[in-house]
């Protein structure tokens, strides 16, 4: 039996089932390197307990974990979120969102009042108040450990400039207070999907990802309440599904939202929608 003192990064990589950028994912993790590093140094001798630390991380990925949960991280718009298995996993689709809000939708308004709904990791929440240093941005969610974890990425990301509170969508909110903007990206997977047991999906939080109906329940929720807690000239904006679309549009429609419209994602699905309202 060859020691494990013996073995490389190089050696490791001709034994290994995962992709090669995984790979280095992974080994940064464990050795806290560059990836340059990884390259430049992939033939070194490695200590047993570091071989052991990668093997244990590797069989974890390779049991179906998503990276991000093994990691404890993931990127999103430029920053470094904090994430657990207790929150969704922040995507791309996500920051097309979050960049719309903050190039077309927070300029129209001088110091802009924004509610996100369900923040989860406080990916949207926390871009939104790093991004725009004159917004006011107000938190829900109704997972205590997600929001803890949205408390401490708030804290690292942005000095803390997001006033959090628990609980189910607007019942969270302590004061009926009006905002300028409402946004979420809510549960909106149909219950039978066959997505919810593909990839990362199967480890995510499945509250955070189906209202277990017709993934719109949540949708419908948050637009139907949205005038409520939104000052006149307010904008909702949802996350949801590619084929929900004009059901989404005619969910503002029908709460009093005017020429509602919707953008697409990086791979060109309708992702996400929102509407002004005058009333």
């Amino acid at each position: 039996m060859i020691s494990a003192t013996l073995y490389s990064i190089a050696m490791a990589q001709r034994q290994s089932r995962l992709p090669l950028l995984e790979q280095h994912m992974l080994w940064q993790q464990v050795l806290q390197v560059e990836r340059a590093w990884l390259v430049a140094h992939d033939r070194d001798p490695l200590p047993a307990q570091v071989w052991h630390q990668y093997q244990a991380l590797e069989q974890r990925r390779l049991q179906g974990e998503p990276m991000a949960y093994i990691l404890g991280w993931r990127e999103f718009m430029g920053l470094k979120f904090k994430v657990t298995p207790q929150v969704l996993i922040p995507r791309p689709d996500t920051e097309v969102l979050v960049e719309h809000l903050l190039q077309q939708v927070l300029p129209r308004y001088q110091r802009p009042r924004v509610l996100d709904l369900g923040t989860g990791s406080g990916a949207i929440a926390v871009s939104l108040a790093a991004g725009c240093a004159k917004a006011r941005v107000v938190a829900t969610d109704v997972c205590a450990e997600a929001l803890a974890v949205a408390q401490d990425n708030a804290h690292t990301l942005c000095g803390g400039k997001v006033e959090f509170f628990l609980g189910n969508w607007y019942d969270a909110l302590i004061v009926q207070d009006a905002f300028d903007v409402i946004v979420s990206n809510p549960p909106y997977i149909a219950a039978d999907d066959t997505h919810l047991h593909q990839g990362d999906l199967r480890a995510e939080p499945r509250q955070a990802l189906t209202d277990e109906q017709d993934g719109l329940g949540a949708l419908a929720t948050i637009i139907t309440g949205a005038p409520r807690h939104l000052r006149q000239g307010g904008a909702l904006w949802v996350e949801h599904g590619w084929n929900q679309s004009r059901c989404v549009r005619e969910l503002l429609v029908q709460a009093g939202f005017t020429e509602p419209q919707t953008i697409c994602d990086l791979a060109g699905n309708q992702r996400a929608s929102g509407g002004t309202i005058f009333t």
